[in-house]
């Protein structure tokens, strides 16, 4: 009997280093909740004893740089000497040992790194996309355009969502819950008058509004045919997300606030979702982020994750309830092989692991 293949030799994790990356903005901009004064990213390379490298980036914006890099400073010693295939003992292995501080919040977005990082490493070992690792449902994702910020003038706001009329997306998505809901009533109606009936326009509220401003502005939305109402209020109000639903009949989308599936199993159980948002960073990473479309599944919601888009379409490609994803060009101009977008649908990466890299010119390695 001949011996099995091996698969562990040259696969230990042997060195980490973390660098950071920053995209241009010309100016400010904002939703109802925050103000973002950058584009930052914080990336992460895990190198295998065979000299292949793993890569993985959250979005960072100005926010706590040094917690994100301590926490990640903390969980890398752990990692090493794993074999990159063993995401799932390393996943229980930083979970167990950041419990006394909490496995939601700052610390998962380290485990979540890590693992897709892992994720990267596995696939360009094997020579295979994530999509073929984990098995293929489809080849192409419906993608939306994402922005409309608050602090964008009318002319802004009408460049931006032409614009991605004009490159063949089918949908936009913009920021709503400003201090007077008769405001988000004008942007949405010049939304519409801009693109037209045969693009599909979705509002997010990042949990900015409350409950009697929601139900004003979805019941107004209903003239302008509006698709769906993202964190209409805050994301543990589930009382309030069945009102607003009961009560409107709008649909509601949320889940990239979320940490674990719990808010989905609360909302199902009111009818108060139709639509999944995970994030794969807060949710934990790949195979957290896939029992959560699965659970979805179960009770028959649709998945379209939250920003990431280039873990996001090859991920959404392996399960049958994906009908979308959501698109930003802010990490374009800083990797190697960006996303392919054509006629409002994009395509997974076709190089190995997640299929592209960080341009080295653009990182400044963080000690």
């Amino acid at each position: 009997m001949k011996e099995g293949i091996s698969f562990e030799k040259g696969t230990e994790i042997r060195e980490a280093k973390i660098y950071k990356a920053s995209t241009k903005l010309q100016k400010p901009i904002a939703d109802a909740t925050h103000t973002l004064s950058e584009i930052s990213f914080i990336v992460l390379r895990l190198q295998l004893e065979n000299g292949i490298v793993g890569e993985s980036y959250l979005l960072s914006f100005q926010y706590s740089p040094n917690a994100i890099i301590g926490a990640l400073k903390d969980a890398l010693p752990v990692v090493k000497g794993h074999h990159v295939h063993e995401t799932g003992i390393v996943a229980k292995k930083l979970a167990d040992l950041s419990e006394y501080f909490g496995n939601q919040g700052l610390l998962r977005w380290a485990q979540a790194a890590i693992n897709i990082a892992m994720w990267d490493a596995w696939g360009k070992y094997l020579k295979l996309p994530i999509h073929y690792i984990l098995g293929t449902h489809k080849k192409t994702v419906p993608i939306y355009g994402s922005g409309g910020w608050l602090s964008y003038t009318i002319d802004e706001l009408v460049e931006e969502v032409t614009g991605y009329a004009n490159r063949g997306f089918k949908a936009v998505k913009i920021k709503v819950g400003s201090p007077k809901v008769e405001t988000d009533i004008e942007r949405l109606r010049i939304v519409r008058q801009s693109v037209g009936d045969k693009v599909d326009i979705m509002m997010d509220a990042n949990q900015g509004m409350n409950l009697p401003a929601a139900l004003k502005l979805a019941n107004a939305a209903k003239k302008l045919n509006i698709n769906w109402f993202e964190e209409p209020v805050h994301h543990q109000d589930f009382q309030s997300y069945q009102v607003l639903k009961n009560q409107t009949g709008i649909s509601l989308a949320m889940g990239e606030r979320e940490y674990d599936t719990l808010p989905l199993r609360e909302l199902v159980t009111r009818s108060a979702l139709d639509i999944w948002q995970p994030d794969i960073v807060r949710i934990g990473g790949v195979e957290a982020w896939r029992e959560s479309a699965a659970l979805a599944k179960s009770f028959h919601l649709p998945v379209m994750p939250h920003y990431y888009k280039d873990y996001d379409v090859p991920l959404l490609c392996t399960i049958s309830n994906g009908v979308g994803a959501e698109s930003f060009d802010w990490v374009d101009p800083l990797i190697d092989n960006p996303m392919v977008l054509q006629d409002g649908c994009a395509k997974p990466h076709d190089l190995p692991g997640w299929g592209f890299n960080f341009l080295d010119e653009y990182l400044t390695e963080i000690k």
